[in-house]
């Protein structure tokens, strides 16, 4: 089921029109919910595709979500934090492993056919895993995923995955803030009039805010992800459920 929402951008003298060059597509987090991101692409899109990253992890098929995203070159996809922690875990499995595993990457290990360890496991069990996982991904899909970039802009519209430093130019921003957001995202309203779309932070519905959209609808947990079509002063968002 596809749901559709048109919302016009009525932002008042405080802040500019969303104006992209062109229209795009931006998806919220997949987190392993394959059926859904099938679901998406099986419709067809007439505009770029961006996606704000987190695609594995909590979910049962991010396997098959990297596969899926990895043979779609004409899709965008950016990085998430949880990219990160699956990168950190390949690199450095014995200091990474413990906090990757708490927040989801067991779903992702098993989605892999990795098995024996649990979010307790330390020491030579997280290297096995490692190596197991490492050898299951293929040189191919890790190197797909370590040159995810971190932003992607079109006119005066962000697209990111968690939020940014309001106080800094997109080109200046950290990964930090990228990847895990930034204390003043909410509350400070940006002076450069670029609107910033993202993930990361769950909502019930998506949310438009000061120049703020946030697209994050839980689809691990709710079955609901959510895209949004950006054209000049106006949003359309499309939930796509089981």
């Amino acid at each position: 089921m596809i749901r559709k929402l048109l919302r016009r951008l009525t932002t008042g003298p405080e802040f500019p029109a969303i104006a992209p060059d062109s229209p795009f597509v931006a998806v919220g987090d997949i987190h392993g919910r394959a059926d859904l991101l099938k679901r998406f692409l099986d419709m067809g899109q007439t505009y770029p595709v961006i996606c704000v990253g987190d695609y594995v992890d909590r979910g049962d098929e991010s396997a098959e979500v990297l596969q899926l995203l990895q043979q779609r070159p004409d899709i965008n996809c950016l990085s998430g934090n949880h990219e990160e922690m699956m990168l950190d875990f390949l690199k450095n499995p014995e200091k990474a492993g413990p906090r990757w595993l708490r927040y989801g990457g067991l779903q992702t290990l098993a989605s892999f056919g990795v098995a024996g360890v649990s979010d307790t496991s330390v020491g030579t069990a997280l290297i096995s895993a490692r190596d197991a996982l490492e050898e299951a991904m293929g040189p191919e899909l890790i190197t797909w995923l370590n040159n995810l970039p971190t932003r992607w802009q079109s006119g005066n519209v962000a697209v990111v995955h968690a939020g940014a430093d309001p106080a800094r130019s997109i080109s200046g921003q950290n990964i930090k803030a990228l990847h895990w957001g930034h204390p003043d995202f909410s509350s400070s309203r940006r002076k450069d009039g670029l609107w910033i779309i993202h993930g990361h932070t769950i909502v019930e519905d998506p949310i438009v805010r000061r120049g703020r959209i946030a697209i994050d609808t839980g689809a691990y947990a709710t079955g609901r992800l959510t895209a949004v079509l950006v054209e000049h002063g106006k949003t359309t968002f499309q939930t796509i459920t089981q």
